[in-house]
């Protein structure tokens, strides 16, 4: 097991998200975007600047954060899209040496919902196999689209595609602002997750609030305590939401890179404190 995170939460230049990772000691980061720009939109140019960077780091990307059939994608789009962002990130995945990137199963555009399910499942099995082609795995997040309602749909989603480049990206604090039992629907696919996004949070009122981990209602400890059993050697990577949303176009402002390491380093903390496995 290993530590990264989703380095744009900590600031928006690449330098800065590097800065973040080397004072935590991590040797390995997850990348979305890089001033506010996703990684596989990137010129070439710029690609190669930000890919030499990481390499002179020493820093593994560890995951794609992609857009990939993501909240901003409704099922209503065409299918291209996605399509054409996975050509274009696998050639920067084989570069960078990394395996997985993430994806979600589109939001319902006021469709019924078995036409919006049957869409979803077809789009998912080309992208999959386009990713088994290549190597990749797609690591399906529990956060937006068909089959991050419950934990029904992502057994049944798996189940349709029925790709080995399709696996679970269990995000640990998706359940609660979405009503959804934590650690049922993380108990339901643990055999399926490849990957970990590392948020908490509580709700107060009609409000989720993100906190640092172990300090929410994510059952953090019940989940890492179990991964540590089960011998998962991938990715702990830390999502915090506390002062940088994407998708709610809440950037990285000046007290975002101090939050990140906090974060980070309450993760290892929390980590320790479960297990002498832990790394």
């Amino acid at each position: 097991m290993y530590f990264s995170g989703i380095a744009d939460e900590a600031g928006e230049p690449i330098d800065v998200q590097i800065k973040a990772h080397k004072e935590l000691g991590w040797d390995h980061i997850e990348i979305r975007n890089i001033e506010r720009v996703s990684l596989t939109d990137l010129c070439e140019e710029s690609f190669q600047e930000v890919a030499g960077k990481l390499t002179a780091a020493g820093l593994q990307v560890s995951c794609f954060a992609s857009q990939l059939c993501n909240w901003s994608r409704p099922i209503t789009k065409h299918p291209d899209i996605d399509r054409h962002e996975l050509e274009r990130a696998i050639p920067r995945m084989k570069q960078l040496g990394c395996r997985l990137i993430r994806t979600m199963s589109y939001p319902n555009g006021g469709w019924p919902e078995e036409r919006w399910r049957d869409e979803a499942v077809a789009r998912l099995k080309v992208l999959a196999r386009m990713a088994e082609k290549a190597g990749v795995t797609l690591v399906h997040e529990n956060c937006d689209g068909w089959g991050a309602q419950g934990p029904e749909q992502m057994l049944e989603l798996l189940r349709r595609v029925d790709s080995p480049a399709l696996k679970v990206l269990w995000d640990t604090g998706n359940s609660v602002p979405h009503g959804l039992d934590p650690w049922g629907f993380y108990e339901a696919v643990r055999e399926h997750v490849a990957y970990v996004h590392i948020k908490d949070g509580r709700m107060e009122g009609a409000d989720c609030v993100c906190t640092f981990p172990g300090e929410g209602e994510g059952k953090l400890r019940e989940v890492i305590s179990d991964l540590l059993a089960r011998g998962y050697d991938e990715g702990l990577s830390i999502e915090p939401h506390m002062a940088a949303v994407v998708h709610e176009g809440k950037s990285a402002g000046e007290a975002a890179y101090g939050i990140y390491v906090e974060h980070g380093r309450r993760l290892m903390k929390l980590v320790k404190e479960i297990g002498p496995q832990a790394p």
